[in-house]
């Protein structure tokens, strides 16, 4: 995974967080669950890049 991989996805799950708390402050559900969707999308991003990271060192 690249370093710039890693930095966008970090910053998409910190986006992600952020939505999901101004949804909690505001009592706006749709909101806080587009936040959640949003740090599992990064998650998952980085997960198949470890994955792509895995094969490509054997």
């Amino acid at each position: 995974m690249g370093a710039d991989d890693k930095i966008q996805n970090a910053g998409e799950k910190l986006a992600g967080k952020s939505k999901e708390t101004a949804g909690k402050l505001t009592d706006d559900r749709k909101l806080e669950a587009e936040g959640k969707m949003d740090q599992t999308k990064a998650d998952l991003k980085a997960a198949g890049e470890k994955v792509k990271d895995a094969f490509k060192k054997d």
